[in-house]
């Protein structure tokens, strides 16, 4: 990015789809879409499968929500993208083959970036019928380096570590916390943007489906751990935040030169970690 773009202005959207209800959903994005370019942001997240919903009970009912890449959907996202000028990184359940995939579809002014693919997978909702991702790999947008996650992968703190030792500046994380995951806002969210030296951003949803109700609490926290803007456990809306990328590349934090120096992606001990990636408990 030029030194003019070092700070983006960024929006996480809050919003309670529909189950199955595409079309519905589909139109819901695209004028939350609108409203947050309207009020200036630049790159715009949203919730894990925030096209199709979640609470799916069977493969066959996940197949019907999906769509392949490109698609219906991912067309009418290019044009919004192009006409508003934004990244957009949204959720949706992608058909691939015979596969499903729970999917973010990264999309910028000039069309696709990129399509993630959840790597990590809880027996949860629709979660039990998609196949899982393989790969964990930043993405360049005019926006900035970003690191696609979904939900459950930042859980495993190995999933932001790696996108930020590739030079992930933001890491873009589309999420349906159930209730039950209150530690997650808590908790995890801020221990992964402090421990690797990134921005997070947490789009969540609300609403409840089939029972189980949504956590809401999207959102932005700074490399150093610190929340920028969250939002309530109930309401659908957007936050925004304008965030210094610059300070994603300031990994060593010095609060005495030479006595008092912290810097916990340069301090690492890789040679000690092997066990991290050998299979197995």
């Amino acid at each position: 990015m030029s030194e003019k773009e070092s700070a983006v202005a960024a929006a996480a959207v809050q919003m309670a789809p529909e189950l199955g209800e595409l079309e519905k959903n589909k139109s819901a994005i695209l004028r939350w879409l609108r409203k947050a370019a309207e009020e200036g942001a630049r790159l715009i997240i949203f919730p894990e499968c925030s096209l199709s919903g979640y609470a799916f009970v069977s493969r066959e009912e996940a197949l019907g929500a999906s769509e392949p890449i490109p698609g219906p959907f991912s067309a009418a996202l290019v044009g919004a993208c192009a006409d508003l000028g934004v990244v957009a990184v949204v959720g949706m359940l992608e058909r691939a083959g015979d596969a499903i995939h729970n999917s973010l579809l990264l999309m910028g002014p000039a069309g696709l970036i990129s399509v993630y693919r959840k790597t990590h997978l809880p027996v949860l909702g629709v979660d039990r019928f998609v196949q899982p991702g393989d790969s964990l790999e930043v993405v360049e947008t005019p926006v900035g380096v970003l690191g696609p996650l979904i939900c459950y992968d930042l859980r495993f703190p190995e999933a932001p570590r790696v996108l930020a030792l590739q030079g992930a500046e933001i890491i873009v994380h589309g999420t349906n916390w159930p209730r039950a995951s209150a530690d997650f806002p808590d908790f995890v969210t801020k221990a992964a943007a402090r421990a690797s030296g990134v921005f997070v951003i947490s789009a969540d949803r609300v609403g409840e489906e089939r029972g189980t109700p949504f956590l809401g609490r999207s959102q932005i926290i700074s490399p150093r751990g610190r929340l920028l803007q969250e939002a309530d456990d109930h309401s659908q809306t957007i936050i925004f935040a304008e965030l210094d990328v610059a300070l994603a590349h300031q990994k060593k934090v010095v609060h005495i030169p030479d006595e008092f120096e912290l810097d916990s992606v340069g301090d690492r001990r890789p040679e000690l970690y092997g066990r991290l990636v050998e299979t197995g408990r």
